[in-house]
């Protein structure tokens, strides 16, 4: 399961409701962060999320707002006696960047299209890969999915009825197949595969094809929304994205549920860009700081 906090939801700088761009995952007790603002440390204090379960973060780009908050971060864990190095994936230009954070064990995301096709990252069973997204020119950005591996389940009552007892269960999940008594029982009798879940997070972009093409069949796709469409010269012009280009993404991506993300500060109140989203992806919310998500 993934269990989702959103410490911040801001573009660019903090408002009074909102704090710079950062999410904590919580899978089985560890965190992983998909950006980490300044006054990162400060959000997971205030909401619960324990600093020193983070194992990795995963920095978009190399934007001030969307890692300044690292520095303190790795101070907080040096302090209270951390010698586990954290890791660090990110651009080319991040080992210069993180390079006095002791701490940190820093891996600079190769954008070669090969490379990307592997996971950067494994953790109790969830595989991390990066995507390329469009954030200016000659700049290298990434996205980033979070994908649970397939698990195979039993049918209860079908195993059961088979006469699978204990250490069977292993057995037949080693053999594919297992004689029990007089029948041979076939593993894919009494079981199924069921689809792990699939988080997508967009960092900073315009609308792609590279970011629909990753979020394909996505349970929930986090999306830059800084814009409206009313200020499509000036989204295109930072290369942002407006709610109406994250909700044409999540609909041809064909994901379940999209979170807008990154909202700018002339909003005040996320209404417009939902009303203009759900146009287009009626399935779609606005990221909130302390708002909590489980998939």
């Amino acid at each position: 399961m993934l269990d989702l906090t959103i410490l911040g939801s801001a573009a660019s700088s903090p408002t009074p409701e909102r704090s710079l761009p950062a999410i904590a995952v919580r899978i089985d007790g560890d965190v992983l962060l998909l950006d980490c603002g300044e006054g990162t440390q400060r959000q997971m204090m205030k909401l619960g999320v324990s600093y020193s379960k983070v194992q990795a973060i995963f920095v978009s780009h190399l934007h001030l707002d969307h890692y300044l908050g690292i520095f303190g971060l790795m101070e907080t864990l040096r302090l209270n006696g951390r010698t586990q190095p954290v890791k660090l994936f990110g651009p080319p230009g991040s080992a210069r960047v993180f390079a006095r954070s002791k701490l940190l064990d820093i891996h600079e995301i190769e954008p070669s299209s090969a490379k990307l096709k592997k996971p950067l990252f494994t953790i109790n069973g969830h595989d991390v890969y990066a995507f390329p997204v469009e954030h200016g020119a000659g700049e290298h950005s990434f996205g980033f999915s979070i994908v649970e591996q397939d698990r195979r389940r039993f049918h209860e009552s079908k195993a059961h009825a088979a006469g699978l007892k204990g250490p069977m269960f292993s057995e037949i999940q080693k053999k594919g197949s297992l004689k029990v008594g007089a029948k041979v029982v076939k593993l894919d009798d009494i079981s199924y595969i069921q689809p792990g879940k699939k988080l997508v997070y967009s960092g900073d972009t315009t609308y792609c094809k590279s970011l629909v093409k990753a979020a394909e069949d996505a349970d929930l796709l986090i999306h830059d929304s800084t814009f409206s469409e009313e200020e499509r010269e000036l989204a295109d012009e930072r290369s942002h994205a407006t709610a109406a280009d994250a909700a044409r993404a999540a609909k041809e991506a064909n994901a379940k549920q999209l979170l807008l993300f990154h909202i700018g500060g002339r909003f005040h109140s996320p209404e417009p860009l939902l009303e203009e989203a759900k146009k287009v992806f009626p399935h779609t919310s606005a990221a909130e700081d302390g708002m909590k998500i489980s998939l």
